[in-house]
């Protein structure tokens, strides 16, 4: 039973690792892109 939750907990800690390494060192910029649209103002 205790060798099933040591497998666990380093499965855990691997995972909490590989997130952080995806997430320094994988492409996570946004795609830019120019938007205009008109505005439509009611001022009297």
């Amino acid at each position: 039973m205790g060798r099933l939750f040591k497998l666990l907990f380093v499965l855990i800690i691997l995972g909490l690792l590989g997130l952080v390494g995806y997430a320094y060192l994988g492409d996570l910029t946004p795609v830019r892109s120019e938007v205009k649209q008109p505005v439509e103002l009611n001022v009297d």
